[in-house]
């Protein structure tokens, strides 16, 4: 009997689907998933990269086969993916993710945005008919407040490469059926369909996970989180659920755009065995032609009572020193120093900075610990904010005045600027 009511409301149904995106998170995206190649200026998707393929907007019914006939005729299959979407569907999101897989894909999180339609909202009829034309779509790309939420994440998860920013965003929740059905079924037999719907759905989800590549622990998770909520996966997770397990991930230094301009970048490194990952923004100002100051600011050490010291190379022989007595604001602390022009031209020549920490031993010895951040991007935006730098005689502007209350690193463990499933 229980067979029989399936097959007739497999029939009689206009809608039942398996969603995983609430209506707030639809706000400012397309209503169907966009695919479209991009093109942005030298370096901007990484090293030697400047072509990307930019996946957006809902993830719809008939999202799989326009993914499938897109990539058809895109030969570079290492030509890396940046996602941007509140979720959807989550069926074609299994089918777009296994294809994905199959093409050893690199994907990433980030938001791609067409010079073309600069002045508008990205997502109007014009702008999508730009994107959706064909052929390249000059754009820029930010992986900034970028999210990849619910559905989205299993397309994510199908890459074999994933890379998920430390200012990008991708969070989960369990998924909802959305059932509309014609026919004299009561309300029980309503529920029944429901639950036995419901319970096929998890067990899809759980072995879709695995088959990725990723630990249960992640859909063990998912499960406890209501349609209705959301779960930004904080670093840890994604290290530990084995979708992003890079030790050191950074952004590039880009311009922010503040009432006092500043060049940024951000970064986080993973601490002992991965269970956890330490913050850190670098703000680089302008205080005249000849004077720029830096400042660093990383999630403190609540544990370290030791004296250190701080410094950034740029070689052998150039360094900005922060001295060893950070400013506290909040659960950070903050160095900043004057940049030499000899130094600064040293990290701009530089291809690799390297971050110093000298910590002072009870013997009187102090221990050296380094690592190395790229300065992908620290040419383009100084060129950039030396438009807005005063002139030579301009009086330095506070220490204060370089810091906000709190650095611009993204909530990973709370909701991100918009909601993210």
């Amino acid at each position: 009997m229980m067979l029989r009511l399936f097959l007739l409301a497999a029939l009689l149904l206009v809608h039942g689907e398996v969603r995983a995106e609430t209506p707030a998170e639809k706000a400012g995206f397309a209503p169907r998933l966009t695919i479209y190649n991009a093109k942005g200026p030298a370096n901007s998707c990484g090293p030697g990269c400047d072509r990307w393929i930019a996946v957006e907007g809902q993830v719809d019914e008939g999202a799989a086969a326009r993914v499938s006939r897109f990539l058809r005729d895109v030969k570079d299959t290492r030509r890396p993916i940046y996602f941007h979407s509140p979720g959807g569907s989550v069926r074609p999101s299994y089918v777009i993710a296994r294809l994905l897989r199959s093409r050893k894909a690199v994907a990433r999180i980030g938001r791609t945005i067409a010079t073309a339609c600069v002045g508008g909202t990205q997502v109007d009829a014009a702008c999508l008919k730009i994107k959706t034309a064909g052929g390249e779509v000059e754009a820029e790309l930010t992986t900034r407040n970028a999210m990849c939420n619910s559905a989205c994440g299993y397309l994510f998860f199908g890459a074999t490469t994933r890379e998920v920013a430390p200012d990008a965003a991708i969070a989960v929740h369990n998924s909802r059926l959305t059932l509309v059905a014609r026919g004299p079924f009561s309300a029980q037999q309503i529920a029944d369909f429901k639950r036995h719907s419901m319970a096929r759905a998890d067990r899809e989800r759980a072995a879709f996970v695995v088959s990725m590549g990723i630990s249960r622990e992640l859909d063990d998770l998912i499960k406890t989180v209501k349609f209705e909520s959301l779960h930004v996966l904080t670093r840890a997770e994604l290290y530990r659920f084995g979708i992003d397990q890079r030790p050191l991930l950074e952004t590039a230094w880009t311009l922010e755009a503040a009432s006092r301009p500043y060049v940024r970048k951000l970064a986080a490194a993973k601490q002992g065995d991965g269970a956890s990952f330490r913050t850190m923004e670098w703000r680089l100002f302008c205080e005249n032609k000849d004077r720029a100051r830096l400042t660093f600011v990383r999630e403190a050490d609540q544990g370290a009572g030791s004296i250190k010291t701080m410094m950034l190379m740029a070689g052998s022989d150039k360094s900005v020193a922060f001295g060893r007595y950070p400013a506290r604001v909040g659960k950070y602390e903050v160095w900043s120093d004057v940049v030499a022009p000899d130094a600064m031209q040293a990290m701009l020549a530089a291809s690799s900075l390297q971050m110093g920490e000298g910590t002072l031993g009870a013997e009187g010895k102090t221990k050296l610990a380094t690592f190395d951040i790229d300065t992908l991007g620290l040419g383009t935006s100084w060129t950039q904010l030396l438009t807005s730098c005063p002139a030579n005689t301009a009086r330095p502007a506070a220490t204060s005045s370089n810091l906000n209350a709190a650095p611009a690193i993204p909530a990973t463990s709370a909701a991100p600027a918009m909601p993210a499933k």
